[in-house]
């Protein structure tokens, strides 16, 4: 059968005030784009006409400027799940425009199914290629997989982007795999990197199918700074520490998968890891690859890689696609709730390094609330991985915004990650090694050796003040480095006697 072909804006306009959209991607990569412009359009012209037009996001992680960014602008966005990186939607947030559920990545798919956010009215699906059948639709996927096997399963309508922008055999890089709901789930059967469990397609129902999309639009690859001194030295207190536990014995010779972050610092760590000699060739399982990943694949030099999504620039992105050949024995593109999986992770050993905005002295992390109160991005999915590491770190510079920022502190303003859940931390200044330690002990180890030896006699001195048994705090002090910081613009104190007089 030949499936209706639309315009975007006639799609868009199927999309009704109040409906829940069901989103393919994960970052910008695989993100609808075409019919999200449109409906911005659509919600502006509501407006105008004095009509309420507001829609409720459900993605993979987070998604572009063409559908975060203008949905926000033209203030279409009612509610949305579960993670963003756009500079609009945040302020939206932080003012309370919309009303933003953050959680671990692996939970959303699931958490759908289980119906905790109602009906999907409507999924919007990018694919690469469409096998058009009477009794089922292959749609293709482009550059993540998300939660789309999940949406295009339960909506009511689904709409198919078919972007030319993307290399038609993008599915072959794809296992699209759904699991089962309790009490009938059933094991994971991945025990190594590129095992596959599923399908190159996602099945839809072609009576839900209400139109095909076509278009060509580059995805909106993020573009990340470049290393500078101080993550290039984090990436090197990283490599250092896994070698050191290697010639331990505590990492096996043949070395672990690895999972690392999105960002500046991560791409230091890879690269630290990629170029040191007694790194051996290693494996990567993690929920985004970037661009750093890329040409160590096809080198060798990291032999596997599993992810959820390509986060990579589009200059990068052809080169994967002009190696598809190749890299569809080496690359696995896998659903959310499977990349991030608590038991494919555990299984597998995966060794996760995630980044942190803040980490108190006891070893709890903050990952997403700017001095407790203004959201970030979002958890992601470093929880997902970090609770089920084989060695579990955080990293980050010891200071921000030209050391007026300690990024040390007696308390986490907002806790995202407990000391339950990491063993190591590291910054610029070294390696703090948590695993068997006290609270006390882990204390003096990450003012040691990790804080910035400007607020290192500032962190003892609250130590020394604090109070209690197996935890230490000063209740009344715990906070007031970043009072200082609220109200000085600064977080170095006189000392904390005098604050809390």
């Amino acid at each position: 059968m030949a499936y209706t072909r639309l315009t975007a804006m006639e799609a868009a306009q199927i999309i009704k005030n109040g409906n829940t959209l069901g989103l393919s991607g994960f970052t910008p990569a695989g993100a609808p784009k075409a019919v999200t412009r449109e409906l911005a359009k659509v919600a502006e012209e509501e407006h105008a006409a004095g009509r309420e037009f507001k829609v409720n996001l459900l993605t993979g992680a987070s998604t572009g400027e063409s559908t975060d960014g203008v949905l926000t602008q033209a203030d279409a966005i009612g509610y949305r799940a579960p993670y963003t990186t756009n500079g609009d939607f945040r302020k939206a947030v932080n003012k309370g425009l919309v009303t933003y559920n953050d959680l671990h990545l692996s939970h959303m798919a699931q958490e759908i199914r289980y119906g905790f956010y109602g009906k999907v009215d409507v999924a919007i699906i990018e694919v690469c290629a469409i096998e058009e059948g009477e009794n089922m639709c292959k749609a293709y996927l482009t550059s993540a997989g998300g939660i789309s096997p999940t949406v295009a399963r339960l909506a009511d309508k689904v709409i198919l982007e078919l972007n030319a922008f993307h290399d038609p055999n993008a599915g072959l890089l794809h296992d699209v795999y759904e699991p089962l709901d309790a009490p009938y789930r059933q094991p994971i059967m991945i025990s190594k990197v590129t095992d596959r469990v599923g399908k190159t397609y996602v099945e839809i129902d072609p009576k839900k199918i209400v139109g095909v999309v076509e278009c060509n639009i580059p995805d909106e690859a993020r573009g990340f700074k470049g290393e500078d001194p101080v993550t290039t030295q984090i990436g090197h207190n990283v490599a250092q520490f896994l070698v050191n536990d290697m010639k331990r014995g505590i990492i096996p010779p043949e070395f672990l998968p690895l999972q690392s972050g999105v960002g500046t610092t991560a791409n230091a760590i890879l690269a630290a890891l990629g170029t040191d000699p007694q790194v051996p060739n290693f494996n990567i399982y993690t929920e985004v690859l970037q661009d750093a990943i890329v040409p160590m694949l096809l080198e060798g030099r990291v032999k596997d890689a599993s992810t959820c999504s390509l986060s990579v620039t589009n200059e990068c992105l052809k080169e994967v696609y002009d190696n598809i050949d190749y890299l569809k024995d080496h690359l696995v593109l896998r659903p959310s709730e499977i990349s991030n999986h608590p038991e494919v992770i555990r299984r597998l050993g995966v060794i996760a390094i995630n980044t942190a905005i803040e980490v108190d002295i006891f070893g709890n992390a903050n990952s997403t609330h700017i001095s407790g109160i203004n959201m970030m991005n979002g958890v992601g999915g470093s929880g997902d991985f970090e609770r089920n590491a084989y060695i579990s770190i955080y990293t980050c510079p010891s200071t921000a915004k030209g050391g007026l920022i300690s990024s040390i502190v007696p308390m986490v303003s907002h806790h995202d990650h407990t000391e339950h859940d990491i063993n190591v931390f590291v910054t610029e200044q070294g390696v703090a090694d948590l695993r068997g330690k006290s609270p006390i002990q882990r204390a003096h180890e990450i003012i040691n050796n990790c804080a910035h030896p400007d607020y290192r006699p500032l962190l003892r001195e609250y130590l020394n003040i604090a109070t209690g048994g197996h935890t230490r705090h000063c209740l009344p002090a715990a906070f007031a480095m970043h009072d200082t910081l609220r109200r000085k613009g600064d977080m170095h104190l006189t000392d904390f006697a005098e604050y809390i007089k």
